[in-house]
Parts: structure tokens; sequence; C-alpha cells
């Protein structure tokens, strides 16, 4: 026989010996063992998947491993058992971690340094630089001989075909958070271009690298090695890009006007292992309209805070104008530090003149907002500071101060809405967080959002009229004028059954030596309200999420394990016989 009809007697074998296969059977290779392949191997020199195994087959390893059996039937196109079939896929993943590990980062590299980052007043889909991104991934779509459509520039679809009607969708998203420039800087002082992947020890710096490029590009290389191995599919594969993730999200709900839904839908944008609950996304958005400044003193003309509500910055400035800037400069400096000992001691309060005005600056930890406890957020504490400001520095009463009253009265530096007495929490999906986080001024206002991430345990409904009560309740005592704008979405709940998650939580759990139990997340992704929705990574729930931080990184060694995961889920999961 010819290589083709060989290769196609073996898809029919394994297909055939799939009818008893339950998820049950685990993969007999340890992640000792995969790193000791992993050391053995050079992208130099393996070809293919099947040289690859002939290749470890007669390797010492393969004298003390089990699966040497696997990949003598595998070769043999002999019928595989549940745990030859599971080794099969294992040792398919580090295949595509030893064969495209080092041109997937370079993958990264090229999409990270196109800046897809939401700008003022111009449609996502008409974006010059997400024309740039779907121009680079039709390219290698088309190279990997990979079907690609680009729905009116807002969802890039990228096709792996299999036998049988069910699709499972696969979501990653190409926008990325906006950038604070100057807050890119390591502790070294070494400063970062955050759309140019900088590399330092094993980490890969850069903004998208975690959030969300990387899903991206090891899906793309998934389906590159599946479809140039051949390997038999029950199923159909949709690599679903996202443009809108980051901002208004209607660019998935656009594609599903248009657009059938998967089956199956897994985004490669949260936690691992297997991620079925996640909290619901809502914001408190407050509005002070600009007014002249009353009283003696100091005014504060500027502040700001985060780009987006869901991103928790590094630092936050307030910017003010006195007659006396060097004595003002002192006075606030010292009132600075007094608070921060006050209030834990874990950030920097610092006041200089700069020019005319004075500049004062709280710098906190950046952080996801939807981790407000991994961050210390500047925003809250820079409100916190102006307003317990009036004993000791002079300052004349606008806009900025009426906000800086409403965050201290009523949000604190409180992270759990205990401030506010909205509290509560789920003992599966942890508590309510509210973060003080987007700060935006423009000439008719100020506006102060707080970004909300929901449990079950208390409705949408429930939840905004306590809070919308207690804040007007709040504005009619201290006669202080504001609109407020609420909105809370409901949380994700999942019941996971079927033979799907079981794999993804095997493939998962035993790759990354984590406890083979589903997880929670505060963040919400595009599958919140898809069917059959979950997370699946990329991110370790041990480890703190740099995504939406200044400084954003991923690890060279993390983003070379995602490949070696999502490329062993793709081949379990599509072989599967039932899901």
């Amino acid at each position: 026989m010819d290589f083709s009809l060989k290769h196609l007697a073996a898809t029919t074998l394994m297909l055939a010996s799939l009818s008893a296969f339950t998820t049950s059977a685990r993969a007999n290779i340890t992640p000792l063992q995969s790193a000791t392949i992993l050391k053995t191997f050079s992208d130099a020199s393996v070809t293919d998947f099947r040289q690859f195994l002939g290749s470890l087959a007669k390797s010492d390893l393969a004298k003390t491993a089990d699966f040497g059996p696997a990949i003598s039937a595998f070769q043999g196109n002999k019928p595989l058992s549940p745990e030859q079939q599971n080794e099969i896929h294992r040792l398919l993943g580090i295949y595509a971690r030893v064969k495209y590990g080092n041109v997937a980062t370079e993958t990264l590299r090229e999409l990270v340094a196109i800046p897809t980052f939401r700008v003022d007043g111009v449609a996502q889909h008409e974006n010059p630089e997400f024309i740039k991104i779907a121009d680079k991934l039709k390219g290698l779509a088309q190279a990997f001989n990979l079907n690609f459509r680009n729905i009116d520039n807002r969802v890039y679809e990228i096709s792996l075909e299999g036998a049988g009607d069910e699709v499972v969708g696969i979501h990653a998203h190409a926008d990325v958070v906006p950038v604070t420039p100057e807050n890119w800087v390591l502790k070294d002082g070494t400063r970062l271009d955050p759309f140019k992947v900088t590399l330092v020890g094993d980490r890969m710096y850069g903004r998208g690298t975690e959030d969300d490029k990387n899903g991206i590009v090891v899906a793309l290389y998934a389906m590159k090695i599946i479809k140039e191995e051949k390997l038999p599919l029950a199923r159909n594969f949709k690599l679903l890009v996202d443009t809108t993730e980051e901002t208004t999200g209607d660019a998935i709900p656009y594609y599903f006007e248009h657009n059938p839904t998967p089956n199956y839908n897994l985004a490669l944008d949260g936690g691992y292992p297997v991620v079925i609950a996640e909290k619901g996304y809502g914001t408190v958005m407050a509005t002070f309209a600009r007014r002249a400044a009353e009283g003696k003193g100091a005014e504060i003309t500027s502040m700001t805070g985060g780009l987006a509500t869901n991103q928790i910055p590094s630092t936050s400035v307030a910017t003010l104008v006195s007659d006396k800037p060097a004595e003002l400069a002192v006075s606030l400096q010292k009132a600075g530090t007094d608070y921060a000992k006050r209030n834990g001691g874990n950030f920097e309060v610092t006041a200089k003149v700069v020019g005319k005005d004075v500049k004062l600056t709280v710098t906190g930890v950046s952080a996801h907002s939807s981790e407000p406890e991994s961050g210390v957020n500047p925003v809250a504490r820079m409100l916190g500071l102006i307003n317990s400001l009036d004993a000791k520095v002079a300052l004349k009463h606008n806009h900025i101060t009426d906000a800086a009253r409403y965050a201290a009265d009523n949000w604190g530096l409180d992270y759990l809405g205990g401030k506010l007495g909205v509290g509560f929490s789920d003992a599966f999906m942890g508590p309510l967080t509210t973060s003080l986080t987007y700060v935006g001024m423009d000439d008719k206002a100020f506006k102060l959002a707080v970004n909300l991430r929901v449990p079950v345990g208390k409705s949408p409904e429930t939840l905004k009229t306590e809070i919308a009560d207690k804040l007007g309740a709040w504005s009619k005592q201290t006669q202080i004028a504001a609109a407020f704008n609420y909105s809370v979405a409901e949380p994700m709940h999942r019941n996971p059954e079927g033979e799907w998650v079981k794999a993804l939580l095997a493939v998962a759990s035993e790759n990354l030596g984590m406890e083979h139990t589903f997880g929670t997340s505060a963040g919400a992704t595009s599958v919140h309200e898809l069917p059959n929705g979950v997370q699946f990574g990329l991110a370790r729930p041990e480890v703190k999420y740099t995504g939406h931080t200044d400084n954003e990184f991923k690890t060279v060694e993390q983003f070379l394990l995602d490949l070696q995961i999502v490329t062993e889920m793709m081949g379990r999961v599509g072989q599967l016989p039932k899901l």
C-alpha cells in the first residue's frame, strides 16, 4: 500500500476502536515522562507524527515507560484500547510542542505587534488594525489548509472539518484592553513596548500575550497538526476569533445572527482545568456634571484611572492647581504618606511640582477587575485620599471632590460591597466584588465606574434595586447631584454532563498536575450564554492573571504547555464517538 492508503486504513481502525471508548481511561504518561520526551527531541529532529512516534519507540524511555504498546498498535494500524487512544493523543500534544513550539511563539509575536485596542469614535470592524489582523489570520489559515471566513470583520472563523454534523466552537479574541505605555516599566527600570514581545527570562511581556492572542495561536497550530497528520475526526471544529470581547461584546451575537451556534463551546480565555461557572458582569456608572470650584485653596483639575471598566491600573494621577505649588506638594506628600500608613502601607503616594501644577500620584498594583484581591487599587485609594484632605490641605470643591466623597462614602477601599452593605457570597462561586476602575472626563462631566462581578444568590434586578436605593438615599442626604446608570448580567452556572467535559477535565488536570475538579471564574467570556459553554484554560488559577495589567506577560513554558494541552484536547474530543 502507498502512504495514503496505509493512512486511510489506520484511520478506519482508529475510528472503529472507539466504539468502546470511555474517558475514564487515563493516559499513562506522567508530566515527568513528558518532560523527558521534550528534552530528547528538538524541532529539527522530527518530520511528522509517525516518525516522531517511531523514534520515541526506539528510545531508552520506551523501555521503562508504558506507551510502547500504544505506539506499536498505532503504527501497526491495529485497534487501540481506550488507554492507548489517550496515550496517542498525549503524545500528539507533546509532538505539537516539539514540532511547532518555536514557530508558534513567533506567530504570537506577530499578533501582539498589531495594536488591536478600541479607538474612540472608530467602530471596531472599521479599525484598520483589525483588518490587518484579519489578513494575518487568513494567511495563516490558508497556509495550514484550513477554511477561513471573515464575517464582516466582526468574527474571524477558521474551520477544521470532520465527519458528522456536530460542531465544537473554540472561542478566543483578537481585541485587547488599552495600555498606558508609561506604566510599562519593570522594577529594574527596563521600559517595555506593550506591542512588542519582550523576552525577559522565561516571561514574554506584551499586551495580548495572556489575554488572548495566545489562545488564537495555540488553537490554530493544534488545528494545523490534526489537518496535516490526517487524523480522523468524528465532528467539526470552528475557531471563532471575537473582535469585541473586551468592549461591547456585540461581535459574537452578530455572528450568531448569521450563522448556526456550535453544539459545544470552549473559551480559551479563562482558567484551567474546566470552568463551569462565571460571575455576572456589572457596572455602576456615576456621572458628575462639571461645576465651578467653590471655596479656597488648591483645585483638582483632572484625575486618571483605568482606561476600561474591567481594568485596575497601577497608578492614578491627580493634577492640582495652586498659587503656591511647592508648599502644596509638601503638604500633599505628608498627608499622602500618613494616609498610606493608615490604610495598609501597601501603596505609595508621591506629590511633585511639574511645571506650574502639582501631580499627586498613587501607585498600587494593577489587576484584572475580576480579581481585585490580586492587586492594590490606586483609583479607590486616590479618591479616598482626596476625600480625607479637608482637614489637612485646603481644597476647592468641584465635581472631582464630589466624586471622591461618593467613592469614599459608598465603596471605600473594600472591594466586597461591604461599605455599601450589598455584599453576599456563594459557596462555589465566591463573593460579589466591587472595584472602582474606569475614570473618564470631558468638558461636560466626570465619570467614575464601579465594576461588579456577581455570583448566584441574588438576582440582577434585586442587586440593582438595592444599590440604587442606597445611592439615591446618599445623594439626597449629601445634596451631591449625580446620575447613576446600572447594568448587571446574570451569572452562568452549568451542570457539567457528558463525555466531552470528562475528557476536558482529564486532559487539563493530568497535564498540569491539578485536582480533578471543576472550577469557577469571576471573569465572563464569550461562551457565557452559549449552549454547553465552558472555559478551558489558558490561565492557571493558582497564578496571578496578568491580562489587563501593566507589564502583561505569558511564560514561554506555559505557552508551550498550552499548545500541548489544546492539541491533545482537540484530538481527543474530536475522536470521541459521543460527547
